[in-house]
This record gives structure tokens, sequence and C-alpha cells, in this order.
């Protein structure tokens, strides 16, 4: 089988029909919960790297919830305000749309810096405007999201 499909001109990446080619997924990891986190953001069409960021102590939805703004500013200041951010957590998105991290982890000086970045964040969040799509990735129906750091076991 051809990869990607040979009806997909708009993509390097096997990508179902209902995703959209002009759009950026976004996904993080986190060894251990808290532990050292990272999230990245990869081009759907192209397939490259757009932005990475970490490791720093954290948790999987704090890395999560920065991805999706870090996409967003990125797209603001590059004037993308159509495009696409695909995202597999539900908790991130939720978080986004209520413009405040509802982290449980423990604000200490080992995390303090983290926090900084969280606080920094929500603050783009609620003196910016955005109109760009943030759309669950569908795992079930999709395979993981192609931002995924593939560590699973």
């Amino acid at each position: 089988m051809q990869n990607p499909p040979d009806y997909r001109h708009d993509t390097v990446l096997p990508l179902p029909m209902e995703v959209k080619a002009d759009a950026w997924a976004v996904d993080a990891a986190c060894s251990g919960n808290p532990g050292p986190m990272e999230y990245q953001a990869i081009d759907l069409a192209t397939g490259a790297r757009v932005f990475h960021f970490g490791p720093m102590k954290g948790t999987n939805n704090i890395g999560e919830f920065l991805a999706i703004v870090h996409a967003l500013a990125l797209m603001q200041q590059q004037g993308l305000h159509d495009k696409t951010i695909y995202s597999d957590s539900y908790n991130a998105i939720l978080w986004v749309n209520k413009r405040k991290c509802k982290t449980k982890l423990e604000r200490t000086p080992e995390t303090e810096e983290l926090f900084q970045i969280i606080l920094r964040a929500e603050r783009w969040l609620n003196t910016h405007i955005w109109r760009n799509p943030i759309i669950k990735w569908e795992t079930q129906q999709w395979g993981e999201v192609p931002a995924d750091f593939g560590r699973k076991k």
C-alpha cells in the first residue's frame, strides 16, 4: 500500500480523508506524571516538525495545553488564521477554550518555571482572539496523532 495513498496530493503523511492537511498536529509526552514533559507540533502537509519544547518537569495535560497555545500564538504571528490544530487531548482543548490551565500539579520551586510559562500562555489566551479550529484527533478511528512521540508501550 502506498503511503500516503495516491488519492491524497496534499500531504506526505498517511492521513484519513476527513483530516485536513492544512493543519498542525500537536502532542505532548511525559515520563511519569509528573515527570520530564515535552511537546511538539508537526505540519500535516509536509511532515516537518514546526516546534519542540522541553523537556522540563510537568504533566502530560500541561504539555498538551501549552502545545495548543504555542501553535495558536505561532499561527497568529505568521498570519495563518485559518490553519487547523489537531490535538488528541480533550482536556487540553477544554482548558484552551476556557482560557485556563486547570492543572493539579503542585507549585514548588522545581515547577515554578513551568508555572510562569503557564501564566504567560493564559495571559496570551485572555488577550488574543483566534479563529483557528482546534479539533480533537480521533485516535480510535485515525490511529496515533502524527505529532505523537511514539513512546507508548
